[in-house]
């Protein structure tokens, strides 16, 4: 019994957070007016397919994002430090 409840709340969970992932990429989808209709068509399929399969993409994004922020540190440093400047 307790097992199927879990098992229901994690599905849920998953579906759940793929809706959202799937609006939120859904908006840059649209807001890009640059493709063409081959790569509308591609982009397409892939926000269908990476929405479903979210729980691998995801983190692996995560981890490219933390790769160029290590890369690039002192540069992002740089740049925060200069952005501080102009909001005082």
């Amino acid at each position: 019994m307790i097992h199927s409840i879990l098992t229901y709340i994690a599905i849920l969970a998953y579906l759940l957070m793929a809706i959202c992932f799937f609006r939120e990429w859904l908006d840059f989808y649209l807001a890009d007016k640059e493709m063409n209709t081959n790569e509308r068509f591609f982009s397409g399929i892939i926000l269908v397919v990476g929405s479903i399969l979210w729980i691998i993409f995801v983190p692996l994004a995560y981890l490219e994002l933390l790769k160029f922020h290590k890369k690039n540190k002192k540069l992002i440093e740089f740049m925060m430090d200069n952005n501080s400047i102009y909001e005082k």
